[in-house]
């Protein structure tokens, strides 16, 4: 049986057993919702705009030859129509996101709160300084955190988000090895790196090589230091790295890639793990960029917003980018160019048209002031443990190419699936139908069939055993050879499974209205 609607969204009468008969294709109050495209009326509207003179002549020969096509509704339809929609969508604020290496974890709403407050929300980046101090001096106090938390003696905050930080970080490197008068070639990426690793290098006009991983699943330090030379101009390193695991040897790969004349770049994003317990400076990192959309609250995903201040060392910081705070007299200003006394010409220029991601640095503060110190190492300590609870939960059940404890997330393989039909995206798209996000599926590369699960710390026991209960059930049901309930899955969502090579290689992106022919019939 199949529903259809006319081109106003209306149903339409469908031929089922028993004779035809309308049938909505609501389920109770999921309703089957037509796009906004397909609803309503041009004529209709939910408000009265003033007619508009005619204006063509200031239109360089570019006036509209048609209507726009935009849909027409009353302000009731829009409203039920995006309340309808959001239905659809899984959130964090509906249940469990354990998407790894991606911390979707619950946003505090004090942050929205704040973020939200008219002195902070209504800010304007071209402002005057003079009139805009608290936002410069709250820029200059969420500086002093990070840099307390990382033990950087300093950090640039304009970064717009995780990559973004990669990029100001090797421009940094870049920019030192040449007032060196050096000109390296090469970047060594480990393979447990996050993906972006190597694109940021080659944006940045290095070739990039991979360094293995050695059979504990962290650097091969051997291979490292064979590698080395006078060519490589640095290393980035993940740390904790995509398989969940904190590389135990980054004190030695610090001292190997100094002594080779290089720089040592690690990605922060998994920076949630170890806040509060290891600072970076102390490990002889160089940069370091720090999700604070991921850290310090607002879970990331769906496009932003996002911010990615980098930390930096003695040696890299006089090249951060500009405009900086700096403070003076009794208040703030922003450095913004060469020809400020207060800059000494090293900076390797402006990174972002706008000193960093204002909404961010509010959020990402008042995360911070509301925890303390020992409520942000508690956070760290607990999706540590979070990680590790789910584990110790599932490590009978599913297969681990890694033996030992984890950091803040955990990483299966799908050797437990060997022989049952079952694949890991036919396990991910049955979670869907018990009511729970999927886990990141097949990454890292490094790993065959891999499941990357990241639970957080703001999930409770509860809900651990509950995901652990529903994982192992799903488990058993492969097992037992229950191959249809994975293969068809989901069965409950609003759209069952997609060919995902398809919609990869032929995305539709925009709606177009029907032919003539096909509206009349």
């Amino acid at each position: 049986m199949s529903q259809s609607r006319d081109k106003s969204g209306g149903l339409k009468l469908i031929e089922i057993e028993g004779g035809p008969r309308t049938h909505s294709g609501h389920r109770g109050l999921d309703h089957e919702e037509p796009l906004i495209f397909e609803q309503g009326a041009p004529e209709s509207t939910g408000v009265d705009l003033p007619e508009v003179g005619d204006f063509t002549d200031r239109l360089g020969g570019l006036a509209r030859q048609g209507p726009t096509g935009l849909p027409g509704l009353s302000e009731p339809e829009v409203v039920r129509h995006f309340v309808r929609i959001s239905r659809d969508n899984h959130a964090i604020d509906m249940a469990m996101y354990p998407l790894g290496s991606c911390t979707m974890k619950h946003n505090p709403r004090l942050n929205e709160k704040v973020a939200r407050l008219a002195g902070l929300a209504e800010v304007h980046p071209l402002q005057p300084p003079e009139t805009a101090q608290g936002a410069l001096e709250l820029i200059d106090t969420l500086a002093h955190w990070l840099i307390t938390l990382t033990g950087m003696p300093a950090v640039a905050m304009s970064p717009a988000a995780g990559a973004h930080g990669e990029l100001c970080g090797m421009m940094c490197i870049r920019a030192a090895l040449d007032a060196r008068g050096e000109s390296r070639q090469v970047v060594l990426v480990p393979e447990s790196a996050h993906g972006t690793n190597p694109a940021t290098a080659a944006m940045c006009g290095y070739r990039v090589e991979a360094i293995a991983a050695d059979p504990r699943g962290r650097v091969d330090v051997a291979a490292l230091a064979e590698r080395l030379g006078p060519d490589v101009a640095g290393v980035m390193l993940t740390n904790p790295n995509t398989c969940g695991l904190f590389e135990s040897d980054i004190v030695e790969i610090a001292r190997l890639v100094h002594a080779a004349g290089g720089y040592f770049y690690c990605d922060g994003a998994n920076f949630n793990a170890i806040m509060g317990r290891v600072r970076p400076g102390d490990l002889g990192i160089d940069c370091m960029h720090i999700n604070l959309h991921k850290t310090f609250s607002t879970p990331h995903g769906g496009g932003g917003p996002g911010s990615g201040p980098v930390v930096l060392s003695e040696a890299l910081a006089p090249f951060a980018p500009r405009p900086y705070v700096i403070r003076e007299g009794d208040g703030f200003r922003l450095v913004e160019s060469e020809h400020d006394p207060a800059d000494d010409g090293r900076a390797f220029g402006r990174l972002k048209g706008f000193h960093g991601q204002m909404g961010m640095f509010i959020r990402a503060l008042t995360y911070m002031m509301s925890h303390g110190a020992d409520g942000l190492r508690q956070a760290a300590e607990d999706a540590v443990l979070n990680a590790n609870y789910v584990r110790a939960g599932l490590e009978d059940v599913m297969s681990l190419p890694f033996p030992g404890p984890c950091m803040h997330e955990v990483l299966f393989d799908d050797a437990s699936l060997k022989d049952t039909g079952v694949t890991t995206l036919d396990l991910a798209k049955a979670m869907i139908d018990e009511g729970v996000h999927p886990m990141t599926m097949y990454f890292p590369l490094v790993v065959h069939g891999a499941m990357l699960i990241e639970p957080t710390d703001s999930e409770s026991k509860a809900s651990l055993d509950e995901f652990i209960a529903l994982m192992r059930g799903l488990m058993a049901d492969a097992a037992a050879g229950d191959v249809d309930r994975f293969e068809g899955a989901p069965f409950h969502a609003p759209r069952r499974r997609l060919d995902e090579t398809r919609a990869a290689r032929q995305p539709v992106l925009r709606w177009r209205p029907p032919a003539p022919a096909e509206a009349a019939e």
